[in-house]
């Protein structure tokens, strides 16, 4: 049985009755889909740039390269990463900048080392990609256990009309539409099916 003193306030409004262990899952779904949106402040850049550096690296395994071409490569890998950081959150950029190493400016790298390191690059974004999406699946799951409760009546009425009427007027941000649609086309180990051209 709850007291005034249980008595929560969530961003301002005063739930009298609620349920702990419910709020407090609530605050960490807010916390979790905070964090998300944080984690990559320019989706729609970062795939765009993404989808260009898996495309370079097909190019780079078809056909051998003259020295032109890889120093070129080699400009574009740097920028991409420099135009890459820009969309992301400080925790993603500072694990970007451990991971990735600057070619010598002394001479061209060669098409192995050019392979190499596109290939980690892609790696990395579709192992960002596929952390983003498993999230989203889960803030998926997680709506839906709530909805069930509230259907099953675990809510005080008050509280579980205001819910309801949250969820049915609850629509996806924009930078979790856009990070749906542009993910769509890439490929993650055991879980989505290769992208067709």
């Amino acid at each position: 049985m709850t007291t005034g003193d249980d008595d929560q306030d969530v961003e301002g409004v005063e739930i009298i009755g609620g349920e702990p262990r419910f709020m407090a899952a609530l605050a960490e779904d807010d916390s979790d889909e905070r964090s998300l949106t944080d984690l990559v402040e320019q989706p729609a850049k970062v795939m765009r740039i993404g989808t260009m550096i898996k495309q370079l690296l097909e190019e780079v395994r078809a056909a051998p390269l003259d020295e032109a071409s890889r120093n070129r490569l080699r400009d574009i890998h740097a920028t991409s990463i420099r135009e890459l950081e820009d969309g992301l959150a400080p925790e993603l950029r500072e694990e970007l900048d451990r991971l990735t190493l600057p070619f010598s400016e002394d001479a061209a790298p060669s098409d192995a080392e050019l392979r190499i390191a596109q290939a980690q690059l892609v790696g990395w974004l579709e192992g960002l990609f596929h952390g983003i999406q498993t999230a989203l699946f889960a803030q998926q799951m997680a709506a839906r256990a709530q909805l069930e409760q509230m259907r099953q009546g675990a809510l005080p009425p008050a509280w579980a009309n205001r819910a309801t009427a949250t969820a049915s007027t609850c629509r996806p941000c924009p930078r979790v539409r856009t990070s749906r649609r542009a993910m769509r086309g890439w490929s993650f180990p055991s879980s989505t099916p290769n992208r067709v051209p």
